[in-house]
């Protein structure tokens, strides 16, 4: 059972039917109720999974009524993993090895001029990629230095790259794939896309063993960033 813990904030509340806004305040516990531990200290952290109640703070000089006064309820939750977005800041800096590929390829004329996605095969101002999804999760944009008008995006994967760093770079006929050969370029990282939709996309997948490799690489990586952010202290301010 959820111990209640009765708070006092010094703002006044705004309640929906849907939810509970709270305007920026210190929550301070005043008493425990029902709770045999001793008080917690102003400003203590909140504890994930208590039942906390909160009221709004009276007026100098207005009768305390507890019948007439409002309560509202919430619990703390655990925080929850980076799964939205890779855990990498955008704009940063990496040297990493590119190879090329093309739609005439031998083992991606099964694919056609389509993408992992089901989507055409970019090559325009915004180029698809192929990566790792459990390193560039798809919808990640990077420009390579040296090519300032082009953004390629991350919107194809290949077996050949499970497991590695290298990003294969499309090319619309085998002239220029072989023109780019092997390069080791720097990139830059304008915006990193989503686990959540990589591992959504997926799901279904999982029969080929290139893609079960992806799936649990990005589900260990949840499970190391839920071990992190379960050591980040919550305190008692919303």
């Amino acid at each position: 059972m959820n111990t209640t813990r009765l708070l006092r904030c010094s703002v006044a509340l705004s309640v929906t039917a849907a939810s509970l806004s709270l305007s920026s305040c210190a929550l301070s516990p005043l008493e425990a109720i029902g709770w045999a531990s001793p008080q917690p200290k102003e400003g203590a952290p909140l504890q994930p999974g208590v039942r906390y109640e909160v009221r709004k703070a009276l007026a100098a000089g207005v009768p305390f009524r507890p019948k007439e006064m409002k309560r509202y309820y919430f619990v703390m939750e655990q925080p929850r993993p980076p799964l939205l977005a890779a855990t990498q800041k955008p704009g940063s800096y990496m040297n990493v090895r590119t190879t090329a590929y093309c739609h005439d390829e031998a083992d991606h004329l099964a694919y056609g001029m389509k993408t992992a996605l089901g989507t055409p095969l970019q090559f325009g101002s915004i180029r698809s990629a192929a990566a790792d999804w459990s390193r560039y999760p798809v919808g990640t944009r990077f420009r390579i230095a040296g090519q300032p008008d082009v953004v390629y995006e991350v919107d194809d994967y290949g077996s050949a790259l499970v497991g590695t760093g290298t990003i294969d770079l499309y090319k619309p006929n085998q002239n220029m794939m072989d023109d780019w050969g092997v390069r080791h370029v720097d990139i830059e990282v304008l915006h990193w896309g989503s686990y959540a939709r990589s591992m959504e996309i997926m799901r279904d997948r999982i029969r080929w063993p290139h893609v079960r490799h992806m799936v649990e690489d990005i589900q260990a990586k949840v499970y190391q960033a839920t071990l992190q952010s379960l050591k980040t202290p919550m305190t008692a301010s919303l």
